[in-house]
């Protein structure tokens, strides 16, 4: 209990410290400084990398460094690097969250049971749609990319399932944004204002063109 009360506290403690720190930074100062390296090879890999593990902790959306890629490394080069980088920077969320789960608790075992009712619904879901095929889809929605990555967490979904499904949902935001960010004569954090609304219509569409068969499964289940 005292272990489970600790992660609980340190998990709140993090939460807190991430919107003090998405508030406080800017990332227009950040593509700024992106922008200033960007001709040099190593200096830029080493700020992508930064950028990208700091992401999480930031709330920035990875649709934006990704744009950053692309900006340096160009389409055919920049989609599998920033394609690379989200996966693993989304997996620090999601190894963060099973920890301080614990892994081992239950629906039930959760002490609050609005957190409980949540919990239930997020592994129902994974249970109709399918490990892959729900992250997929949780990822074309346009909702923030490290929520996916803790709820698949909570809900025990393979570590192989959760790459797959990110790797399928983040792709067109992904090829999107790199498109965008290596036509960009100058770097900004309002680069996708031109493709977000037309992208986001297309990827919700599909994520529900995959969701319609389980939802059906389901509906027809409960009706009998």
């Amino acid at each position: 209990m005292r272990v489970e009360f600790g992660r609980r506290a340190l998990a709140g403690a993090v939460v807190a410290c991430a919107v003090v720190a998405s508030v406080a930074t800017s990332p227009a100062a950040a593509m700024g400084y992106v922008s200033a390296v960007a001709n040099d090879p190593f200096a830029f890999a080493a700020v992508l990398v930064g950028l990208y593990t700091v992401r999480p902790f930031l709330a920035w959306p990875a649709t934006l460094l990704a744009a950053v890629v692309g900006y340096g490394y160009g389409v055919t080069l920049g989609v599998p690097v920033a394609l690379s980088l989200v996966v693993g920077t989304s997996l620090i969320p999601f190894y963060a969250t099973r920890w301080f789960d614990g892994g081992t608790l239950a629906p039930t075992d959760t002490p609050d049971e609005s957190g409980g009712r949540l919990r239930g619904r997020v592994e129902a879901y994974f249970g109709a749609a399918g490990d892959v095929r729900g992250v997929t889809a949780a990822r074309l929605v346009p909702i923030p990319a490290d929520i996916v990555s803790c709820t698949a967490a909570v809900s025990g979904v393979s570590t192989s399932a959760f790459v797959v499904g990110t790797l399928l949902g983040e792709l067109p935001w992904t090829i999107a944004a790199v498109l965008v960010g290596s036509s960009a004569k100058e770097l900004s954090t309002g680069g996708l204002g031109s493709v977000g609304l037309p992208l986001g219509v297309v990827t919700v569409a599909a994520a529900i063109a995959l969701l319609a068969g389980p939802a059906y499964r389901s509906y027809a289940q409960s009706s009998e």
